[in-house]
């Protein structure tokens, strides 16, 4: 059985606190505004009261970010792609963009190598398949700003998300996030493939709900920190109270498996996760089937042994909600209901799907430095209009577009890419993946 010991003093505590703070990472000074109202939400059986409250920042070891909201002259690129698709990204002026790499397929999270290289997972298409391939990205045309060669280090993985690398002493290793398990190899530099036979060091569920039912969530995230690893694993279903307690959680564990416990839960989706500083920061989706705009689809701050918002909770615009009828079914099963979680720093508009996400420290440019940039990979209801950007993130509600013109209209033909990742390459550039047409794209600034 996992370990989760819900830090209920812990929760009180943070919940309370308002976050609009600035911090100084070098003397650990900072300052809080405390902006907090209450509200009283009727659930059908019961009065919850919430309170409201932004938790940007909760502790002076968090890192700042950028949440300057001033919007990007956005000025249009025209791409054509091998298979013959036209598109006119709009990036920020002062910008350029390149096809990077092309002609893969189902395209999704990136990693750097410990020799420095770009790796990156391809689940093939959108079925639960064991077609998937690790990629590497090699020789490096500075000229066309393009890699001239793709090598398969990894293939006929099931589903694979993400890859990670990890470094202890002289060794090197590369995970593989698949859907049923979570796998090492050795890795030593100029590898262009796998060698020797994979250490399993974990099992997950690899089956769920048809999506006649709202579907389930097969993709599994990796982040390592301080010598420990996370692995982000999905719900079974929509909306529903999980029989299996690793569903809809972030799992900690030791880079060799053993110690493995849940370190926060209620997470239906957090496909993206990652360290800034020595905080954990999700992307996370929210349920279907409450209304058009709502549940907000979420950026926010991982704590350790907190419940977050699902299925008991959902965000819209700063309040958390109870989902009444999720309340109702626990309440049947004498199932206790955990307390409402923090709002998240942020909120994206229903259905924007929000994946990969980065920090720029450092970035060579002031309106995006030090930013939180996320893929918001869209809808599968195209008709919706939500995400296909890459999108600024300022707290709250409010983000900013980067990289947009993927969506032209409200059908599948006016869908030009889907943004899965995007990767801070140094302080002039960034990559991100299309997971619709299989495209590496490179973005630079001009010096």
């Amino acid at each position: 059985m996992l370990l989760f010991v819900q830090h209920r003093l812990f929760f009180i505590v943070i919940a309370g606190i308002a976050a609009g703070c600035t911090v100084s990472c070098n003397n650990g000074s900072h300052t809080v505004q405390d902006k907090k109202d209450s509200v009283i939400i009727p659930a059908k059986d019961t009065s919850i009261v919430i309170t409201k409250t932004d938790n940007a920042v909760r502790d002076t070891q968090a890192i700042a970010f950028n949440t300057d909201t001033t919007h990007f002259r956005l000025v249009p690129h025209h791409i054509v792609l091998q298979k013959g698709i036209e598109l006119d990204v709009r990036i920020p002026e002062g910008y350029h963009i390149s096809v990077a790499a092309e002609g893969l397929r189902r395209l999704r999270f990136l990693a750097k190598s410990s020799d420095g290289r770009l790796f990156a997972t391809g689940m093939y298409d959108r079925s639960d398949n064991r077609k998937g391939s690790v990629y590497i990205f090699r020789n490096w045309d500075d000229t066309a700003h393009r890699f001239l060669r793709v090598d398969t280090f990894l293939d006929h993985l099931h589903n694979p998300n993400q890859v990670a690398f990890y470094t202890k002493k002289d060794s090197s290793f590369i995970y593989v996030a698949e859907t049923g398990q979570l796998s090492y190899y050795s890795y030593h530099a100029g590898d262009t493939v796998a060698g020797g036979s994979p250490t399993v060091i974990a099992s997950f569920p690899d089956y769920g709900l048809s999506y006649k039912y709202g579907g389930w969530h097969l993709t599994r995230s990796l982040a390592f920190h301080n010598d420990k690893l996370y692995v982000s694993v999905g719900s079974s279903c929509n909306a529903c109270i999980e029989k299996e307690e690793v569903r809809a959680t972030v799992l900690e564990m030791n880079p060799d498996g053993t110690g493995k416990k849940i370190f926060a839960a209620g997470l239906r989706n957090a496909v993206g996760i990652k360290f800034v500083g020595n905080q954990l920061w999700a992307t996370s989706m929210g349920r279907d089937l409450i209304g058009p705009d709502k549940p907000e689809d979420l950026l926010l701050r991982v704590d350790k042994g907190i419940s977050y918002h699902w299925p008991y909770y959902y965000q819209y615009q700063g309040s958390i909600y109870p989902d009444a009828q999720m309340h109702d079914s626990a309440n049947k099963q004498s199932i206790l209901i955990p307390p409402p979680p923090p709002v998240a720093f942020a909120g994206f508009k229903a259905h924007s799907a929000p994946l990969g996400l980065d920090y720029f420290q450092d970035f060579d440019d002031p309106l995006l430095q030090n930013a939180v940039l996320v893929a918001l990979h869209g809808s599968t209801s195209v008709w919706r209009e939500r995400g296909n950007e890459i999108v600024k993130v300022n707290g709250r509600n409010n983000y900013t577009p980067v990289v947009t013109g993927f969506l032209t209209g409200k059908t599948d033909n006016d869908r030009k890419g889907r943004p899965c990742d995007v990767l801070m390459n140094n302080a002039q550039s960034f990559f991100f993946t299309d997971d619709l047409h299989g495209v590496l794209y490179y973005v630079w600034k001009e010096k």
